[in-house]
């Protein structure tokens, strides 16, 4: 299978090395308009050649479009617009609304499936890709109705090839629910990042005091913003929403706090303790964005 991988960092780097392991007859073409993620791609022979995308989806049986979902939504009516018939497409954006509105009446939507693989770490780039990341996690589908059974069939395979489960969901659906468990949670890092940057200005001893736990609570903040700001963006309704509710508890919870009422921030606390009753019901996986 002659696959084009569009965007060559940290998602669609190691969805390279996973699938080229899996398939001896598997031939990766890499696309990526940074000029060092190309070379260093080759370099690291996580693709077989770097081609321009003209050339690239030419040849493609399968296409996986692994970019900012700002530059999805633009460049997916190109994609589709360029590819034959036998050619499938899959997103890999952490949106879905979107993109799928973008291509909702191409006369090729049926040959595009948009997923969502819940997997990833804070590390972006060719160099942060490594063999398993996808391993155990989950596939979101969405609208998979407007797809065709070939092309379905093709996203599947790849997936389980990936080690993944599969859900399906409406793209709707789907952004409400990730600005509430993933989209709010990045928010949270970045700006916590934000508040102990601006106080270290003047108190330069803050950071010798940080523990684990603020390492682990800011690791989300070394996430990529040219990936994450048009998320955000395009998700704003929803996480608008989601901020809103958190802004309400942060709200409540100072509130609390400058009463001196120990009491009621023991009640919120052991109340907030039962996300781990949820937590721990959960496979066990790495961290993903």
């Amino acid at each position: 299978m002659n696959i084009t991988i569009i965007g060559l960092g940290l998602i669609g780097g190691s969805m390279a090395i996973d699938l080229r392991k899996a398939g001896k007859s598997t031939r990766i073409t890499g696309v990526d308009i940074n000029a060092t993620h190309a070379r260093r791609s080759l370099e690291l022979e996580i693709v077989d050649e770097i081609l321009p995308e003209g050339d690239a989806l030419s040849k493609a049986d399968l296409v996986i479009i692994t970019i900012p979902v700002n530059s999805i939504t633009a460049l997916l009516p190109v994609i589709l617009d360029s590819i034959v018939d036998k050619t499938t497409v899959i997103d890999c954006g952490s949106t879905k609304h979107k993109i799928c509105q973008s291509v909702q009446n191409h006369r090729r939507r049926n040959q595009f499936v948009a997923c969502h693989p819940l997997a990833g770490t804070e590390n972006s780039g060719p160099d942060a890709a490594f063999a398993g990341l996808f391993n155990g996690k989950t596939n979101i589908i969405c609208d998979s109705e407007y797809s065709s059974e070939k092309s379905l069939g093709i996203a599947t395979q790849v997936f389980e090839t990936l080690g993944m489960k599969i859900l399906y969901m409406e793209a709707e659906e789907h952004d409400r629910h990730v600005a509430y468990v993933s989209h709010l949670s990045h928010v949270s890092s970045f700006l916590l990042g934000q508040t102990v940057l601006d106080i270290e200005k003047d108190e330069k001893s803050i950071f010798n005091l940080a523990s684990t736990g603020f390492a682990s609570t800011v690791r989300l903040a070394k996430s990529s913003p040219e990936m994450w700001a048009p998320i955000f963006e395009q998700n704003v309704e929803h996480l608008g929403q989601a901020l809103l509710e958190y802004i309400m508890h942060l709200q409540r919870f100072h509130y609390h706090l400058m009463k001196k009422d120990t009491k009621e921030i023991n009640r919120i606390l052991k109340s907030a303790n039962d996300i781990r009753r949820v937590l721990e019901g959960m496979p066990t996986q790495s961290p993903a964005p």
